[in-house]
């Protein structure tokens, strides 16, 4: 298990801090409201046990008209409750408007970062953040609001003790530091084991995620339970941690069950002999017994700690998610020009491997490039790294001589297009799928984009065509492939980047979508990272990478001379 050290420990804890410190201000007034509630509840409980010992003695002495102060018991007693049920109410939307409010700004990083963000952080371990802690996270401004007349709620019994009888007080501040310890031990041993069980949870989503992604491959392997015991291996320390949670609650609790009563006993002994001595009524007892509940009120003031502690230690972890690099952009506009795409220099690594090294590569404006090696020589991160997907740990790409660091957001989204060899399918319908983009393409254009990548046929065969709901589709891996192409053909640029966009093509469908790389439909410059040697031979031009670095550049027959290069394609 990894450790931190104490110094990024602590810029954790400052920085989820800082989000906790924004959630509160986003809600301050819905806050506000919540504390006027609490406190107006607190107050009436604070009222109540001095008219209760006044209306008592009144009824015990048969003194006048006692109506009114019964009736005004009433009140106290219902108010209360009506304030708590409206503290509820309030309390949910606010933690509700919260979680939004966070999981936004959480997910707006996420985008910020691009797919480095992954990379730093497993996807089901981002997922646990955006999601789970966000939630934990957004409970701190009703907790704080709560927390703060809990607290006032034992300060203002511990006042009316000493307005009632000061050896009161003194009976009760007796016990108060032990209190205070109780607390103070509970919030810190809470916050270590909470942080370890988030830590932990993360780690058991990240493995879940991965294995529902590969659930077919497991399948056909066979090594379900293999596979079973890698996900659960984390679930002896996520019980571990969760079970010393409880005991630390537990233990907290059976302290606080022990120390309280004795202090109500205490101040109800004081009480009983001062009532002795004539100095205290049957009503002043009264009011004591019940201002000394208050005083002791630990359980509330242990539970809103408690879900302060939660909040923090998630706060902490989102904090993670906001620290993720986001990616910058500049502000120039491409010049006129063809698409000319030059990589000077470009050297990657992932995972802590060099996976590209000092690549130069032109790829002349118009030309189509084929970009060939074998598994892991770098193809698809050199795909990345040609439309700013990611960029260089050193080197310089460049789009018409423009850094491509230096282009506007825009700019850079409405030149590049990509298609991936597993698209993504947004957009909620098919035609929203192709449109989906920086511009919306005319419905035309949408057509045109459909048939160039051959999948207009089965979209009108579609219950409702090109407004079919994408979810109510039944795609083929082909078919998700072809509407993928389609997208990248309505946003084409100068310059189209494939990744792998066509392994699931059968061969006469791929034929079909390599002839229209080359018509007008998708004018440009061209990388297309290939698998097939008939796609390679369609290209202007192969780059044939090889240990991360490019080996050779030429014509595919060239190319083809070479026993090493067939052997890229099983030949």
């Amino acid at each position: 298990m990894a450790v931190t050290a104490p110094h990024e420990a602590g810029e954790d804890a400052r920085a989820g801090d800082r989000i906790l410190a924004g959630a509160v201000r986003h809600s301050a007034a819905r806050t506000l409201v919540l504390a006027l509630i609490a406190t107006a509840g607190t107050g009436a409980a604070l009222l109540s046990p001095a008219v209760l010992g006044h209306t008592l003695d009144l009824l015990l002495a048969r003194r006048g008209d006692t109506t009114r102060w019964v009736l005004l018991c009433a009140g106290l007693v219902c108010a209360p409750a009506a304030l708590d049920a409206l503290d509820e109410l309030l309390g949910a939307t606010t933690t509700a408007r919260t979680t939004a409010w966070l999981r936004h700004r959480a997910l707006g990083h996420v985008l910020a970062a691009g797919p480095a963000a992954t990379a730093a952080v497993p996807p089901g371990d981002l997922v646990s953040r955006v999601v789970g802690n966000a939630a934990h996270a957004a409970a701190a401004p009703a907790s704080l609001a709560g927390t703060v007349t809990a607290v006032v709620g034992p300060l203002g019994g511990v006042v009316a003790l000493g307005l009632i009888d000061p050896w009161l007080v003194v009976v009760f501040l007796a016990g108060a530091p032990l209190l205070a310890l109780l607390l103070r031990a509970f919030a810190r041993a809470s916050t270590d084991s909470l942080t370890a069980y988030q830590r932990l949870q993360g780690d058991l989503a990240g493995r879940l995620l991965e294995a529902v992604g590969g659930a077919r491959t497991i399948a056909a392997a066979g090594t379900a339970g293999r596979e079973r015991a890698r996900v659960l291996a984390p679930l002896p320390g996520l019980s571990r941690h969760g079970h010393r949670m409880w005991r630390v609650q537990g233990r907290s609790t059976a302290q606080a069950v022990t120390l309280v009563p004795l202090l109500q006993i205490a101040v109800l002994a004081v009480a009983g002999l001062e009532l002795h001595r004539g100095r205290l009524s049957v009503g002043d007892v009264l009011a004591a017994s019940r201002y000394a509940a208050l005083a002791t009120g630990v359980g509330m003031i242990v539970g809103h700690v408690n879900t302060l502690v939660h909040s923090r230690t998630a706060a902490r972890r989102l904090a993670g998610v906001h620290a993720l690099p986001a990616v910058r952009h500049g502000s120039r506009r491409l010049p006129p020009g063809d698409g000319t795409l030059r990589l000077r220099g470009v050297s990657a690594r992932r995972g802590g491997r060099q996976v590209l090294s000092d690549v130069d590569l032109v790829v002349p404006g118009g030309t189509t490039l084929a970009v060939v090696g074998r598994s892991g020589t770098g193809k698809s991160v050199l795909a990345e790294l040609a439309g700013r997907l990611a960029d260089p740990d050193t080197g310089e790409v460049t789009l018409d001589g423009v850094p491509l660091p230096d282009l506007a957001h825009d700019e850079l989204r409405r030149e590049v297009g990509y298609a991936f060899a597993r698209p993504a399918l947004l957009g909620g319908t098919i035609g929203g799928t192709i449109g989906f983009g920086s511009r919306t393409p005319a419905p035309h254009e949408l057509t045109a984009a459909a048939r160039a990548a051959c999948a207009d046929g089965f979209i009108r065969k579609l219950p409702a065509g090109y407004a079919t709901p994408c979810a109510a589709a039944p795609l083929s891996g082909g078919e998700a492939q072809r509407l993928g192409l389609a997208r990248a053909f309505a946003h084409a640029g100068r310059l189209l980047v494939l990744d792998d966009a066509t392994s699931s093509l059968d061969s006469v469908t791929e034929h079909e979508v390599a002839r229209a790389l080359v018509d007008d439909v998708t004018a440009g410059t061209r990388v297309i990272v290939a698998h097939r040697a008939t796609t390679a031979a369609r290209a202007d031009r192969v780059a044939w990478l090889d240990a991360g670095r490019v080996r050779a550049v030429g014509t595919h027959g060239e190319l083809w001379r070479l026993p090493a290069y067939r052997a890229v394609f099983g030949e």
